[in-house]
């Protein structure tokens, strides 16, 4: 185990992991999930939403958009379905950047990754976006003159408001050669009363998890073309016929692509 992994505390990453099912997590993660789940019964469906727009966002891209490279900022830890395993399933020679702050999402993503010749990951900070964008793996794997998508599924959250997270996008969309596309999902402060009370039970548990209003999200994706259906629930954007068995905590979730014309 690396020497900056602390197993003391929560991860989001390994919190993540532990609800889609993986087994790279720890017993702090689990009992962080397992406290949050007993105040908020039911809410890990966010995490399966939140999976399920990510994979119908990259089928867009790549299927319908035509896009063959991607920087997967906030990737979480390796598991079924990757955004590279997605885009590979289309065309092999498509390149992916993941991008994370776990030094363990960084371990095993390198170990999972050693042969494959265009998928990399990175350890950077999304608050940080300049590190991402100048660093020499980016550079080596992203051709950043040619159209790339950003994703950015389920991370905009864990930013807080003094570390600016719009303005990390705008730094983002100001770089985005045109025909690039961000793709982004965020906890949704405006529609749902239970809003707070998750909010309040994530910032207590990881001290991050910041549910913003529809105005914030909006903001995220200024100047860009929205692919329809727009800035909608995760669940509505371009449903494939597979929801969630447990929808219930649909209206805390929003997702969007969009397009730099």
């Amino acid at each position: 185990m690396s020497a900056d992994v602390d197993v003391s505390v929560p991860s989001v990453a390994r919190m993540y992991d532990y609800i889609l099912g993986g087994r790279d997590n720890y017993a702090v993660d689990r009992a962080a999930i397992e406290g949050l789940m007993m105040e908020n019964p039911g809410a890990q469906v966010l995490a399966v939403d939140n999976r399920a727009f990510m994979r119908r966002a990259v089928r867009f891209l790549v299927e319908d958009a035509g896009i063959r490279q991607f920087i997967d900022i906030g990737s979480g830890l390796p598991t079924q379905q990757n955004v590279h395993q997605i885009a590979h399933a289309v065309d092999p020679s498509a390149h992916v950047v993941y991008v994370d702050n776990d030094p363990i999402v960084l371990a095993h993503g390198r170990a999972l990754l050693a042969d494959n010749a265009t998928t990399t990951v990175i350890r950077a900070d999304a608050a940080d976006p300049a590190a991402i964008f100048d660093h020499p793996e980016t550079e080596k794997y992203i051709d950043l003159r040619s159209p790339y998508a950003v994703i950015m599924i389920g991370l905009l959250h864990w930013i807080p408001d003094e570390h600016d997270p719009a303005g990390a996008v705008a730094y983002i969309r100001h770089l985005m050669p045109r025909g690039s596309y961000l793709a982004a999902t965020n906890l949704l402060a405006d529609d749902d009363a239970r809003a707070q009370r998750v909010e309040q039970s994530l910032t207590s548990r990881v001290g991050a998890g910041f549910f913003r209003p529809w105005e914030q999200h909006r903001k995220y994706f200024e100047g860009l073309q929205l692919v329809e259906p727009g800035l909608v629930y995760a669940n509505d954007w371009r449903p494939d016929g597979h929801p969630s068995s447990d929808d219930s905590y649909a209206t805390l979730l929003t997702g969007a692509v969009g397009r730099k014309p």
